[in-house]
């Protein structure tokens, strides 16, 4: 059964950490067999601050490029920055509005989140943070998550990871995320 897995990193800067990141864990995808990477960039879901007099004239259209995005897929990826601790402004406004839709286009969808932060905790309290929205919004998030620390120093020019080690493990972690995927999808 071949798993389609949409992803994207929440950033908008150009080179980001979190970019980088992203792209290489779509490359160990892309390399495992049955597995189908749709590669999406945040910039294409341009949407404005949510706000529910905006939504009664109906939903923007990049929120509803993402919501199309994620209801295409049989698993997202979501590689996100950590602002102040916490969330980034742009991906708790996306889900602000994903939120809106009935039925909720992420529910029991299974979702990988990760992180890649020049601190020494590599985005971990970020993560814990997403979390909440997403599992409110019936998102079924791995229990596993991937935060990169000293992600400043973390990648070769080429843009891959300059530790062995620690692309063996993120390899390791997709497959097992795959696996989750694809029992989830089953049922």
């Amino acid at each position: 059964m071949t798993v389609k897995i949409m992803g994207f990193a929440a950033s908008l800067r150009q080179n980001s950490q979190n970019g980088k990141l992203f792209d290489v864990a779509a490359d160990l995808l892309d390399a495992m067999e049955g597995v189908e990477v749709d590669r999406r960039s945040f910039a294409e879901f341009e949407m404005p601050l949510y706000n529910q007099d905006l939504q009664e004239g109906g939903f923007p259209e990049g929120t509803e490029r993402m919501k199309a995005a994620v209801e295409a897929a049989d698993a997202l990826i979501l590689v996100t920055p950590e602002y102040n601790y916490s969330i980034p402004g742009n991906l708790k406004n996306a889900l602000d509005w994903l939120s809106r839709y009935r039925p909720g286009p992420l529910r029991d969808k299974p979702l990988l989140l990760m992180s890649a932060s020049p601190s020494m905790i590599g985005g971990n309290r970020g993560l814990w943070q997403t979390r909440i929205p997403l599992e409110a919004m019936g998102a079924v998030v791995s229990p596993q998550m991937f935060g990169l620390s000293m992600a400043h120093q973390a990648f070769e020019d080429d843009g891959s990871l300059k530790n062995a080690e620690l692309h063996e493990q993120l390899d390791g972690l997709l497959a097992e995320f795959v696996e989750f995927a694809r029992a989830l999808t089953r049922r």
